[in-house]
């Protein structure tokens, strides 16, 4: 591990091993991913992006997966449905979280009656408001609800994804609010119950003041990410704005439970950053990644700051699913893969579920990344186990699958 040149100072190498290590993904794959072992790594790692798209396998599962090869899909609903050690929430998207946490959401349930409301009267469809009570009454007479049990009078969508009919929006207007909860999913599809019936009752009745809200937001943040400035600190959970966690960085440099550093950039220059003052103690504790490769979701919560991860990896990725096929430069949806502490490439890999065959159909490494035969050994090796775990029997590789490195489009 590179050493700190000053206790200022973060040199490239270790800013992306401590940022790894925050994430659990410069770590062995090994061990246990069920019951409290995959709750607590859940809890480790902050949040698990929910997402319909299974070209090989759903998000949540692949960022699981990615650090725990043991893991296996089965594993996730008993701990969202029956012993609710975890709930389902929006952060920046719908995530799967700690169930400890709920009572820091009931500011963002405040947060968001107040803010959606304009902009969902111009996006959806008329009369949802007007089915809030219909639909909470319904759930308190009859149980849990999908959206295909309500508003079954109201014409169904043929305008696209977000053209919901108006119980639809209302559904999810309850369930962003708080007033409602996930309590399962069947097919994928939310089903909700009064969220009385989801939260376990002491953190239904916990409160939290506007300044533990704060600090909350601002020290898992800075928990999760190792080091940030206070703009990436508010942008973590979307939880509070830059101006309160910027208050919060004073007051706590001030107090003397933060450091100022500077970090170096892929391209060499310095950013200043924030850290606890026990960064010199972590980085000592820093063991080794591993050298083979990981495949890693376009969600995965390490990936999700893409202005950051450009930053501290010279990785510029965005996912193209809504780019037109004409347009795109990788593909529908393309996993970078991670190899020790860096990005080397683009996977795009399809399960082609009908003949239990995992299609790889390209791998961009890189600029000045080798395709050496110890490197395609090891991606060979780590897509043996992506077919595995995604029902696939073999891997199929088209003819053209090793790419000439690309410049991504800007």
């Amino acid at each position: 591990m590179a050493q700190l040149q000053c206790a200022m100072h973060l040199p490239n190498a270790t800013a992306r091993h401590l940022f790894l290590h925050h994430h659990a993904l410069a770590e062995p794959r090994s061990g246990p991913a069920k019951g409290p072992a995959l709750a607590a790594l859940i809890d480790r790692i902050g949040f698990v992006q929910v997402d319909s798209i299974a070209s090989v396998e759903r998000a949540h599962h692949m960022i699981l997966w990615a650090r725990r090869h043991s893991y296996r899909p089965p594993a996730l609903k008993p701990l969202l449905e029956q012993n609710r050690a975890l709930f389902e929430h929006w952060t920046h998207d719908a995530s799967i979280l700690p169930v400890a946490l709920f009572p820091q959401w009931k500011h963002r349930f405040a947060r968001d009656a107040a803010r959606l409301h304009s902009n969902w009267q111009r996006w959806f469809r008329d009369g949802y408001t007007q089915q809030f009570d219909t639909i909470l009454n319904h759930i308190a007479r009859h149980g849990p609800v999908s959206s295909s049990d309500v508003g079954k009078d109201e014409p169904r969508s043929k305008g696209g994804w977000w053209d919901w009919h108006p119980s639809k929006t209302a559904l999810e207007w309850l369930w962003r609010t708080g007033q409602i909860s996930v309590t399962r999913r069947d097919a994928f599809r939310k089903v909700y119950d009064l969220t009385e019936n989801v939260i376990p009752p002491a953190l239904l009745a916990a409160e939290i003041t506007p300044e533990q809200h704060i600090d909350w937001a601002c020290s898992s943040a800075l928990a999760n990410l190792g080091f940030a400035d206070d703009a990436e600190i508010a942008r973590y959970w979307h939880a509070i704005d830059k101006p309160a966690a910027a208050d919060w960085a004073r007051a706590e440099l001030a107090a003397g439970r933060l450091i100022r550093l500077t970090v170096e950039q892929a391209d060499g220059s310095p950013r200043p950053a924030l850290a606890r003052p026990d960064l010199a103690a972590r980085l000592g504790a820093l063991t080794p990644p591993p050298s083979g490769p990981r495949i890693l979701s376009p969600f995965d919560p390490a990936l999700r700051d893409r202005a950051r991860i450009e930053r501290l990896f010279g990785f510029h990725y965005r996912i193209e699913v809504f780019v037109p096929e004409a347009k795109r430069q990788y593909g529908y949806y393309v996993f970078p893969v991670l190899e020790g502490t860096r990005l080397i490439g683009r996977l795009d890999a399809r399960a082609d579920r009908a003949s239990t065959t995992l299609r790889i159909r390209a791998f961009w490494p890189e600029p000045g990344l080798r395709l050496t035969k110890a490197r395609l050994s090891g991606l060979a090796r780590e897509l043996d186990r992506l077919a595995v775990f995604s029902g696939c029997t073999f891997c199929d590789y088209a003819p053209d699958w090793q790419r000439e490195p690309l410049s991504p489009a800007r």
